[in-house]
């Protein structure tokens, strides 16, 4: 499994291209090869998985009871937009005009780690998130997120 860590600005060309960070690259797997599956986010941004990691996922979407309407529900709005890009000889990656609209990226971008995956976020949101979460408030949804029992007071 991958896992990313960093945050790297980089901008968008023209053509909607932009340069894979170096940083980025030198902690992709070295079996990872080129290609990637480039998604709409949960939030307003993309997210890009490497395909070793985008394949588990795929797999186990396949899975999901086809009869049950939040599957299907799941499955549309999940796959919607989900594309293959791959490095081209410059090792850049192009960003699809549907999911540059979804996310609101123009030029300057800002590209987040997320774990398995990167995150790719219109760099004025990604600041403007960050502006509007105060430090209490992330020292709560830690407690929430990362406590065994989510942080709830035992007997209540």
């Amino acid at each position: 499994m991958t896992g990313f860590l960093g945050e790297y600005e980089s901008t968008l060309d023209a053509k909607g291209r932009f340069l894979l960070p170096a940083g980025f690259k030198r902690q992709l797997q070295e079996d990872a090869g080129t290609q990637f599956v480039l998604n709409r986010g949960f939030e307003k941004c993309l997210t890009l998985y490497p395909m070793s990691e985008w394949n588990p996922i795929q797999e186990k979407i396949a899975k999901l009871n086809d009869f049950d309407p939040k599957v299907r529900e799941f499955r549309r709005y999940f796959l919607n937009g989900a594309t293959i890009v791959e490095l081209d000889s410059a090792g850049r990656l192009n960003i699809p005009k549907n999911l540059a609209a979804h996310a609101g990226l123009d030029k300057d971008i800002v590209l987040a780690a997320a774990n398995n995956k990167i995150e790719i976020w219109d760099k004025a949101k990604y600041q403007e998130f960050f502006d509007n979460f105060s430090p209490e408030a992330f020292s709560n949804l830690a407690q929430q997120v990362m406590s065994p029992d989510g942080g709830q007071i035992p007997g209540l």
